[in-house]
């Protein structure tokens, strides 16, 4: 089976960023890409509901590197 030449990698709960990186290249991809997402919660204050946010959700886009493909 053949590899995606892009892949998504995510940096897990318990995970560095750092962690993540040495996950990438072990699988033989190298970061193209930084990818950084809020993550609300619903809050209802007063009858009022407000978008609170909670955590940043980081990931990064890699790319196959070509002795690998």
């Amino acid at each position: 089976m053949s590899k995606k030449k892009k892949e998504r990698f995510e940096v897990k709960e318990s995970e560095t960023i750092e962690q993540c990186l040495e996950r990438m290249k072990s699988e033989g991809y190298v970061p193209i890409r930084r990818i950084e997402k809020p993550i609300f919660e619903e809050r209802t204050v007063n009858s009022n509901k407000e978008y609170v946010p909670v955590k940043q959700q980081i990931m990064f886009e890699g790319l196959l590197v070509e002795s690998e493909q």
